[in-house]
């Protein structure tokens, strides 16, 4: 069945870019083209996870990936608001972008080698480097993951955390049972009432439902870090300029945030004499057409939406969760960006 669907999902990724070459006249991406026709990116999200993508009280969708899908709303059409979301679950994530459904996926998914090569999507870069985690109750007197030989543990079906927490298990020759649920409410709720020892997800989201919670204090992170859990944005296969415009809105995030870009100064940078800062604003250059858009689109990202270092004080600041690894190279991170030349 996963072949066939994977199949399936690439005939379809195929039809939807067989249009394919684009028109002559076009950017050279079929998926681009799509979009300014459409006049809207249509973007699948999680929209459950605080941080990454939930709506706030005015029904506005917030957080890191939200926030991505408007950075290539901007880069895109010039105007970070058209945007349409589309919330997905762990099941069906794949499935909306294979069928044309969204036209990007930024849904705290992991990047694995048995995805890119099985689905026919590709993963444009990483703007969240995770790693399974696990929360039980204070009350429990738990102090670390490998005390949970017998335990009952809440998990996503169809996640990386599934087979990290089942690996983990395995290497340490303990027992657990999982409990199983695919809707994420259901999910922490039967972990809050009870009926799961531990839960079991990406640390960033541990973090954040607990920063959310009125007892946050009688919920504890255990300190082990059990799996790598690169989270990036995934696009079809088949339409190398699309996936090089997502590529390059995620860098010229980091590269305004290196030069000390932001949204309410890059005004002031007009005058630059500095290569790299003129190219990134479409002073010069021929970057955007390059990408079939316009050449001041990393300018709309950043003036827009903000450079990397914004985004993450509005989402993940807020809940008091450290930059860690996910500050720039040049301040003990891993993100970094290739010249933009």
């Amino acid at each position: 069945m996963f072949r066939l669907t994977s199949v399936l999902g690439a005939l379809v990724a195929g039809a939807l870019l067989s249009g394919g070459a684009a028109r002559a006249d076009g950017s050279g991406s079929a998926t681009i083209d799509a979009i300014k026709a459409r006049g809207q990116l249509v973007c699948g999200v999680g929209g459950s996870v605080p941080g990454f993508a939930l709506p706030d009280s005015q029904g506005v969708m917030r957080g890191l990936d939200a926030d991505f899908c408007r950075a290539v709303a901007a880069a895109t059409l010039g105007d970070a608001t058209r945007v349409k979301f589309v919330p997905t679950t762990t099941t069906n994530r794949f499935t909306a972008l294979q069928s044309g459904e969204v036209d990007l996926l930024v849904r705290t998914t992991t990047w694995t080698l048995g995805r890119e090569a099985n689905l026919g999507l590709l993963f444009a870069g990483v703007n969240y480097y995770d790693g399974t985690g696990f929360m039980v109750k204070k009350a429990l007197g738990v102090k670390s993951a490998k005390e949970l030989d017998g335990a009952t543990i809440c998990i996503q079906p169809g996640t990386s955390t599934e087979l990290a927490v089942g690996d983990f298990f395995r290497v340490n020759k303990l027992k657990f049972t999982p409990i199983l649920i695919a809707d994420l409410p259901e999910l922490r709720n039967a972990f809050l009432s009870g009926r799961c020892d531990a839960y079991s997800t990406d640390g960033s989201q541990l973090a954040g439902f607990r920063a959310t919670q009125p007892n946050k204090d009688d919920l504890v992170l255990l300190p082990e870090t059990i799996s790598k859990e690169p989270l990036g944005m995934m696009v079809r296969k088949g339409d190398d300029k699309f996936f090089d415009l997502v590529r390059w809105t995620h860098f010229a995030e980091l590269i305004a945030e290196e030069a000390g870009v932001t949204s309410r100064n890059i005004d002031s940078f007009a005058d630059t004499k500095l290569p790299e800062l003129r190219r990134l604003l479409g002073l010069e250059g021929d970057m955007g057409k390059a990408l079939g858009v316009d050449n001041r689109f990393a300018y709309n990202v950043v003036k827009q939406v903000g450079n990397a270092g914004e985004n993450w004080d509005r989402s993940m600041t807020a809940l008091g969760v450290p930059r860690g690894i996910n500050a720039l190279w040049n301040k003990g991170g891993l993100q970094y960006a290739p010249p933009m030349r």
